[in-house]
């Protein structure tokens, strides 16, 4: 693995008295690396969803379909995951080096039990590095030293925000110019992944609304539920690829839909974007 710098961006603690966005995701998708105000975060969802852990396991399979895509389609061979959360099957570096083995990765979170996990997952992996920032300040992001010289900023690059936002949640911002100023620094030819907590505006906004409630009033204190219009405005001035911003379990699934999707399925969408 490529030197992970050491300074005052790396906590020098895991918390676990409180939920970790990742060791949440953690035990949705049956993990062990989670704590009990994880667990609770999720059993106080699935009161109101039961099928709440599906938001999870449709977020990452999406994410791995897009990444299949990009390794065989775009050539591009770099890659800068945002929030990668806590390593599990079929990682991005995992899914991508299969198909390109050259291709570079780098992962980007601040969560303490993610650093720990994911320096021991690339210790061994030249062509992938750990960068511990806060996905939230893109210019942190953007200018760390050891990125800029991991991955070349003058050639396209794969950026992915994979259930990263709809924990954002600063009255200062918004999510749509915290986007608006990462695309700015991608060089033409560039891809975005982004998949989000969705509000479909229709009979399962009431869901979504009772789900972002629970999230939010829970011991991980995020999780909001956006229109399409809202997550359509986190690909600014981007060409989405077909079919556009949709549920996650629909664009380009492995095969035909045998069963309808269950309401906490169509209450996370996800879409990639190409920067013209």
């Amino acid at each position: 693995m490529a030197e992970t710098p050491t300074d005052d961006r790396v906590p020098s603690y895991i918390d676990t008295t409180k939920a970790s966005i990742a060791r949440v995701y953690d035990y949705a998708l049956g993990g062990k690396d989670n704590y009990p105000p994880d667990r609770e975060t999720i059993e106080a969802v699935r009161k109101v969803s039961p099928e709440v852990e599906l938001l999870a396991v449709d977020n990452r399979a999406f994410l791995i379909r897009a990444l299949r895509f990009l390794a065989t389609q775009s050539g591009i061979t770099q890659y800068l995951d945002c929030g990668s959360g806590l390593p599990t099957a079929e990682n991005t570096h995992q899914v991508v080096q299969r198909l390109q083995p050259d291709a570079r990765i780098v992962y980007v979170d601040n969560d303490p039990s993610v650093i720990a996990h994911g320096r021991a997952l690339l210790e061994d992996n030249e062509r992938t590095m750990f960068s511990p920032a806060d996905i939230f300040d893109p210019r942190r992001v953007l200018e760390d030293p050891a990125t800029r010289a991991f991955l070349d900023f003058s050639e396209p690059l794969v950026l992915i925000q994979n259930g990263t936002l709809h924990h954002y949640a600063d009255p200062a911002r918004s999510p749509q110019d915290i986007m608006a100023e990462y695309v700015e620094a991608l060089p033409s030819g560039s891809y975005v992944v982004l998949a989000h907590f969705f509000d479909p505006e229709n009979e399962d906004s009431d869901l979504a609304r009772r789900m972002e409630q629970v999230f939010i009033h829970s011991p991980m204190g995020s999780g909001s539920f956006r229109t399409q219009a809202e997550i359509e405005g986190m690909f600014p001035g981007l060409d989405l690829v077909e079919p556009g911003v949709v549920p996650c379990a629909t664009w380009w699934p492995d095969g035909p839909q045998l069963q309808p999707l269950a309401p906490a399925q169509r209450c996370i969408a996800g879409g990639v974007g190409r920067k013209p």
